[in-house]
């Protein structure tokens, strides 16, 4: 094992000038990553240096077996946090070979909305939360709970410290670590309510940069729970019970929100957002239903409402934003599989560009 570690960790700098790309792309579940590996004859800066490529979308839920072939086009490009050197990750969205993007490519229509002048004018920025749980792989319970038995109750995990308290804090922080070194702006962790799930933050991102990073932040993080031989879950409710589900917490802001008097775009923002509550909700995740029940610091799924410093809300507005009359806002209401290319054009269109 001690040869394969070495060859694994092998630079190729030193010998060839070509690297290798990993192209990452969305599978036909709408959650499953998946990715496969070119060489190319050297170093690149730029997506658009890439060239086009193709898999078998019969084999990802995504084509027919008579006429399978999708075509990937990379939009964005990170350090490879496993190969190191000149070596990249690459964000691919997918096509048919006719040019269209196929229904399960998300990133398209987003990058329409973000790219419109309104939305440009107002920069917008967001922050997603990421929760997830760590489950044992054998058996599909949370990592380090007991098989088929419960741990202590809820109370001392969150943040919490100490081998009774934390499980997966070694890849948590190979987490980390790796995105950082690829380029992901992920600005911190923390254990969550629930032991063995976590969380982590990717932001501030400007418009579509947000979803390329978390999506990525998702590759690398199923990559080390692979070598590390922990199942990783995006299930917004994995433990039924007396126990905290997992959402993507969306913060959001525009420069007018950001700017003095901004208090105000964010009522009225927040208002558009609960006139179209049910849209969104509906676009927020799968099995959301099981998380948001009005418990466990989440707001009634069928209930729209907004608070100051309150978790038990669909919309938070923080204390600082608050006293400062300008800021951000926190949209508590998407799951933690949703797809953060519908949610952030989707907060994005209704804000800015939807007219009730």
């Amino acid at each position: 094992m001690s040869s394969l570690s070495h060859l694994i960790n092998l630079d190729l700098g030193r010998t060839t000038k070509k690297i290798i790309v990993e192209y990452i792309w969305i599978g036909g579940s709408g959650m499953d990553l998946r990715s496969k590996a070119r060489t190319l004859p050297g170093p690149v800066t730029d997506p658009s240096e890439l060239p086009l490529w193709n898999y078998d979308g019969s084999s990802t839920d995504q084509a027919p077996g008579n006429d399978s072939e999708i075509i990937l086009r990379p939009q964005a490009i990170f350090k490879d946090p496993f190969r190191r050197g000149n070596n990249l990750l690459a964000m691919c969205d997918c096509y048919t070979p006719a040019g269209d993007p196929i229904p399960t490519n998300k990133r398209f229509n987003a990058a329409k909305i973000f790219k419109h002048p309104d939305v440009v004018a107002e920069e917008p920025w967001f922050g997603i939360e990421q929760e997830y749980t760590l489950l044992q792989k054998q058996v599909k319970w949370p990592l380090n709970w007991p098989v088929g038995g419960f741990p202590g109750p809820q109370g001392p995990y969150y943040c919490g410290v100490g081998a009774d308290k934390s499980f997966g804090r070694d890849i948590v922080d190979a987490h980390y670590k790796a995105c950082l070194y690829a380029g992901i702006n992920v600005s911190g962790i923390n254990g969550e309510v629930m032991p063995a799930q976590w969380e982590f933050q990717v932001g501030p991102a400007t418009g579509i940069s947000a979803g390329d990073q978390l999506w990525v932040a998702r590759y690398i993080l199923e990559r080390i729970t692979e070598i590390a031989g922990v199942v990783l879950s995006f299930d917004p409710k994995p433990i039924p019970g007396d126990w905290n589900g997992a959402g993507a917490h969306t913060n959001y802001s525009t420069k007018s929100m950001r700017s003095d008097g901004g208090i105000h775009v964010i009522k009225k923002a927040i208002e558009k957002l609960g006139l179209r509550h049910k849209e969104h909700i509906a676009a927020y995740g799968e099995g959301n239903e099981r998380r948001l029940t009005g418990r466990h610091e989440t707001a009634d799924i069928s209930k729209f409402s907004w608070g100051v410093a309150n978790r038990g809300a669909s919309i938070r507005v923080g204390r600082d934003t608050e006293r400062e009359g300008k800021g951000y806002f926190e949209d508590r209401r998407p799951a933690s599989n949703m797809d953060p290319y519908v949610v952030t054009s989707m907060v994005a269109e209704t804000t800015i560009l939807w007219k009730p």
